[in-house]
C-alpha cells in the first residue's frame, strides 16, 4: 500500500463540499477555509497554508477559476490552468480540500463550508472585508495572518519578465 495521498480524493466540487464538510463538524471538528488564485505556486503560499492549517483540524482551499481570475487581474493571468493550480495544492500535506469558485468574492462558498475560522492574509481589514458578515453569521472567526515580503505571484512573473526583456 503507497503512502503517497491522491490529490483526486482531495478535490472536492461545490455540490459535494457540504455534505463532506458537514460529516467533520459533525465529528467536532474545527474547520479552517482560505482562498486565492494561486497562480504560481510559491513558498508565501506555502506558508501561508500551513499556518491556516494549524488554526484548525482541515483546511478547505477556494481556489478562483481561470475566468474570474482574468475578471480580477487582468487577461494575462491566469498562467497555470485552474485544473492544475487546484492538483498541485491538493498534493501539499497541510490541506485537506479543494473546491473551485467562479465568483469574485467567496461569499457563495463560505455559506456553504461555513468555517470555523477564514484565514485571509496581508493587510486586509477583518471590518471591511465582504467575507467578514457571512463567516459571521455562520458563528465564524475571520483571522488575518501575516504573509512573507516580497513573496508573490506578481513578483515572480515581473522577475521573470524583466529576466527575458519584457518579451
Amino acid at each position: 500500500m503507497s503512502n503517497v495521498l491522491n490529490p483526486n480524493d482531495k478535490l472536492v466540487d461545490r455540490a459535494n463540499i457540504g455534505a463532506v464538510l458537514a460529516n467533520r463538524r459533525a465529528m467536532g471538528d474545527r474547520i479552517v477555509f482560505t482562498n486565492g488564485c494561486f497562480d504560481i505556486l510559491h513558498v508565501g503560499h506555502t506558508r501561508y497554508l500551513a499556518e491556516a492549517r494549524a488554526l484548525g483540524d482541515l483546511l478547505v482551499v477556494g481556489v478562483n477559476t481561470d475566468r474570474s481570475i482574468s475578471a480580477i487581474k487582468g487577461p494575462l493571468r491566469p498562467i497555470v490552468p485552474e485544473n492544475e493550480r487546484a492538483e498541485m495544492l491538493a498534493n501539499l500535506m497541510c490541506v485537506d480540500y479543494v473546491v473551485l469558485f467562479d465568483e469574485d468574492t467567496p461569499n457563495e462558498l463560505l455559506e456553504v463550508v461555513r468555517p470555523t475560522v477564514h484565514v485571509k492574509g496581508g493587510d486586509y481589514n477583518v471590518e471591511d472585508m465582504p467575507e467578514t458578515p457571512v463567516v459571521r453569521k455562520h458563528g465564524g472567526q475571520v483571522v488575518i495572518v501575516s504573509l512573507i515580503a516580497g513573496k508573490s505571484t506578481t513578483n515572480i512573473v515581473e522577475k521573470v519578465c524583466e529576466s527575458y526583456g519584457g518579451r
